[in-house]
């Protein structure tokens, strides 16, 4: 296949410096003529392009409105600075480029991150006003707007997957051809930055072979603008999408995080298993410089008689014996994970109300807990498991504690019973960080769990000024940012779960000090549907979670994550059978690290939320030379079998197949079984497991 070529992009004699996805990049420069330059697929050529990109006298690759002027015109005249330092984890390197303006004293600083390990870049803008009075107005902040542009025609795809909703289709990737003038704008509603209409992960290619992934980092209401201008050049701009505001003296504000990693190879895939990497490498937890795995997870509630509701009717006696069952039963799992309705007016009698009407009062029920959650974690923790705790402390509920002792710290509307705890307020943030710390402490609260149940976009809207757009929203998200760090530094050892309704708030930022254990709000429990959600995020994360119902292999295998949540009992009639429970823990934990390696769709995305069709995928471990296939046939399709085939083998060695649910083997060369696979299933619906490895 022939490869297309850069051209060169000048307008007004100022320098575009374009980028495309392709093997050679062309770059100009205003005044030193032609500099030839590799598409950045590879580390050295992305740390050469990120030199280009913010060298002296370039225009950088953002942009934004300063006292009605578009930055392009006037940033190469501002003074300029840099400063490299090394990054605060292996390879990694920071350089921070600053932009001052002589008149106004305006800085901007990006904080600019290169990976001696991934042909990947990562930036993010602050403005801070250096001056004794309040800056001119600053808006339209686009993290990146930079054009990508070809010699010759190309048919630009957009890869991009719908947020969460709590619906089948629940993070579902759809692909693009763009067209000329014609762009695509992405956005989630809300406030919440993987709701419903969009999700922060994306990927830009000129074909099935070449590409660029795009992650946005903002826990708000971001954006991305993709437009295709003409049949050679399309362009990306991102950012916050509401911005217009003035900077008081000595003021700061930070932007949203853009991140690139560029990818060339023989599919689609490529890109997306690099990303995959990348985030286990870099945007993933670490507990002592090393991956910190997430649990399998068990519950204490299974939905008590009436009059009790789904959480209000668990006592610490109760928690206790379950631990205990668990333990007689050898059913444990790795972490015993207590929901929401254990804190004050949550009692099973309902005076106060449901579990969300409490809200605000963050501390424990004495009469369902008189001694607090401590001898529940006790128990807990002499099993050998750990023990996380549900918080939601950005919602407020009128009349709590919160509401009576500290109203000043609430953002309220007319109308709306919840109340939004500012966490752009310092002192707020600060007492939430310290009663939430010595709860953590005194209650022996291992992993911490923040839902999040309601749009905050109203709320940051509200309290918007006209020459203040944006702030109280900038402010919210630094809050949480500062917040979950600072239990992080404060708890070396601890892990976040991060839920907003399911899976609404997922996004780099997010993703690098978290990870969603319960994905989706979606129908409890119904298997076609967390197929689906598995099959969406795959494509960029590797570790979310969602529960496990039943222990049949159709459900257990639609569960199946580098995170999950028993919800089977082990006190009733309505249990498990406690073998099965043991087989299907131990399954768990022998499948899990196989989501930590490279993610193959085996069937497409288009019709997979329908009930007549299959869902496969491949889970492949390149060092260890083995994987496995997954694939459902569901209630509707008609079809006992399936043509596909599979991917990163090697072509020239042989390999062994183990069929799981029939205990055969079989022998097949990789170059065969990435050219012709037929995945069989007789009865529906059922399941498939396929375990692979190289043996020659």
């Amino acid at each position: 296949m022939k490869r297309a070529k850069i051209k060169i992009q000048v307008s007004l004699s100022h320098l575009l410096i374009v980028l495309i996805v392709t093997t050679i990049l062309g770059i100009s420069g205003s005044t030193y003529g032609q500099i030839q330059a590799k598409t950045p697929v590879n580390i050295s050529d992305v740390r050469q392009w990120v030199e280009q990109q913010f060298a002296k006298g370039s225009i950088p690759p953002f942009s934004f409105v300063y006292g009605g002027k578009k930055s392009d015109a006037f940033i190469k005249n501002w003074k300029y600075g840099t400063e490299k330092s090394k990054g605060a984890a292996p390879n990694v390197e920071e350089t921070v480029y600053t932009y001052t303006d002589p008149q106004s004293n305006l800085v901007v600083k990006c904080n600019v991150i290169l990976f001696n390990d991934f042909p990947a870049v990562e930036w993010t803008l602050h403005f801070y006003n250096n001056s004794s009075k309040n800056t001119p107005l600053l808006e339209k902040a686009n993290v990146i707007d930079k054009s990508f542009s070809s010699e010759e025609k190309v048919a630009f795809l957009l890869r991009q997957s719908k947020g969460s909703n709590a619906e089948r289709n629940d993070f579902q990737p759809v692909d693009k051809k763009l067209e000329i003038g014609k762009s695509i704008y992405m956005t989630p509603t809300g406030g919440r930055s993987s709701d419903n209409t969009a999700f922060p992960f994306f990927n830009i290619g000129t074909s099935p072979s070449q590409g660029i992934i795009v992650a946005v980092g903002w826990t708000g209401k971001w954006f991305a603008n993709v437009l295709q201008s003409d049949e050679k050049t399309i362009s990306l701009k991102s950012g916050m999408e509401r911005m217009k505001l003035t900077l008081y003296p000595k003021e700061e504000i930070r932007t949203p995080k853009i991140c690139l990693l560029f990818w060339n190879g023989e599919e689609q895939m490529k890109g997306h298993n690099l990303f995959r990497q990348f985030v286990l490498n870099h945007h993933s937890r670490k507990i002592n410089g090393t991956f910190a795995e997430y649990p399998l997870s068990g519950s204490f509630d299974y939905g008590d008689p009436a009059p009790c509701g789904e959480y209000n009717c668990l006592t610490a006696d109760y928690a206790i014996a379950i631990v205990n069952r668990c333990k007689q039963f050898k059913a444990l799992p790795e972490l015993f994970w207590l929901d929401a309705g254990w804190y004050t007016g949550c009692g099973w009698d309902k005076k106060n109300g449901e579990w969300w009407q409490n809200v605000g009062n963050w501390s424990v029920d004495k009469e369902r807990f008189p001694n607090g959650l401590k001898p529940v974690s006790d128990a807990v923790h002499a099993v050998g498991a750990k023990f996380m705790v549900w918080f939601e402390p950005e919602r407020v509920r009128p009349g709590t504690e919160l509401d009576r002792e500290h109203p000043e710290w609430l953002v309220k509307l007319p109308g709306n019973d919840n109340f939004l705890f500012d966490l752009g307020n310092a002192a707020a943030r600060l007492w939430l960080t310290n009663h939430i710390s010595d709860m953590i402490k005194k209650e022996g609260i291992d992993y911490y769990r923040q839902d999040f149940n309601f749009d905050p976009m109203p709320y940051w809207e509200a309290r918007n000024k006209p020459d203040r757009i944006g702030i109280p929203e900038i402010r919210h998200i630094e809050g949480l940012y500062a917040y979950w760090d600072s239990l992080l530094v404060r708890f070396p050892k601890l892990l976040i779960d991060n839920c907003a309704s399911g899976g609404r708030r997922i996004d780099l930022e997010t993703t690098s000090r978290s990870a969603p254990l319960w994905r989706t709000d979606y129908q409890y429990g119904e298997p076609n549907g967390y197929q689906c959600h598995t099959y969406g995020l795959n494509y960029y994360l590797p570790i979310h979670g969602t529960a496990i119902y039943k222990t049949d292999s159709y459900t257990f295998r639609s569960g199946l994550g580098g995170t999950a949540v028993l919800n089977w009992e082990v006190t009733g009639r309505e249990s498990e059978p406690i073998p099965a429970i043991q087989k299907r823990i131990q399954d768990y934990k022998e499948l899990r690290p196989y989501f930590y390696g490279d993610y193959y769709p085996l069937t497409e995305s288009r019709n997979n939320t329908s009930d007549n069709v299959w869902l496969a995928y491949q889970l492949n471990r390149t060092k260890q030379s083995d994987g496995i296939v997954i694939a459902f046939r569901r209630g509707g399709s008609v079809s006992e079998t399936i043509k596909t085939k599979l991917h990163g083998l090697e072509p020239d060695s042989t390999y062994e197949l183990f069929y799981e649910d029939y205990g055969l083997r079989i022998q097949k060369k990789g170059a065969e079984l990435m050219k012709d696979f037929d995945l069989t299933i007789p009865q529906k619906p059922a399941s498939l497991l396929i375990s692979y490895k190289r043996i020659l």
